[in-house]
């Protein structure tokens, strides 16, 4: 079950205890950390209504003792007490969100039909970094592969899509054969 406010609202608490605090970093250290174990028991046995708070406090503290920081255990452990665990997840990608719009980063997803190397990454991470809309902003890039896309890339960032894939070349003939554009229309 999504908790999108919940997630949001915890986020939120915990992104300005770190700033309050001067420990941003470390908690979003912490929160990489945290998202960095990626075991599905442990997600089970988070979200399970029949093991008790407790249990699932101290098997928290088994996994990440010494591995994060005092604030962000503290936090966690109130989510357990509360019964939020089922929104950890959410919690987490919240605070991501929160961190990049605090530290104005974007991210811009690269889709091509194979990988691409960091060379090219790099000239498109500097050409959008030239357009206004990116200029103040830390571009991020997000390499995926979608053989889909059979050539060219697609761009995406926030609400901006550009499609210079083979792709997209092609659902625009098709649609222009539909249409027949070359055939006038009889009334």
């Amino acid at each position: 079950m999504r908790q999108p406010k919940v997630a949001q609202r915890y986020a939120k608490a915990l992104f300005d205890l770190a700033i309050e605090t001067n420990q941003l970093e470390d908690v979003y250290n912490d929160i990489d950390t945290i998202r960095g174990v990626d075991n599905k028991e442990m997600q089970i046995v988070f979200k399970s209504p029949v093991i008790s708070e407790d249990k699932k406090i101290s098997i928290f503290e088994a996994i990440f003792n010494g591995k994060i920081s005092k604030l962000t255990s503290e936090f966690f452990k109130l989510v357990f007490r509360k019964g939020r665990m089922i929104a950890i997840e959410e919690i987490l990608a919240s605070f991501h969100e929160q961190y990049r719009v605090h530290h104005k980063i974007k991210i811009i997803e690269v889709t091509t039909a194979i990988p691409v190397n960091d060379e090219i990454l790099v000239y498109i991470q500097g050409k959008m970094q030239g357009l206004p809309r990116f200029k103040e902003s830390k571009l991020e890039m997000v390499s995926k592969v979608d053989e889909s896309v059979i050539g060219g890339f697609v761009l995406q960032s926030d609400d901006i899509l550009y499609d210079a894939s083979v792709r997209h070349d092609l659902e625009v003939i098709k649609k222009q054969f539909i249409e027949n554009m070359y055939v006038q229309k009889l009334r």
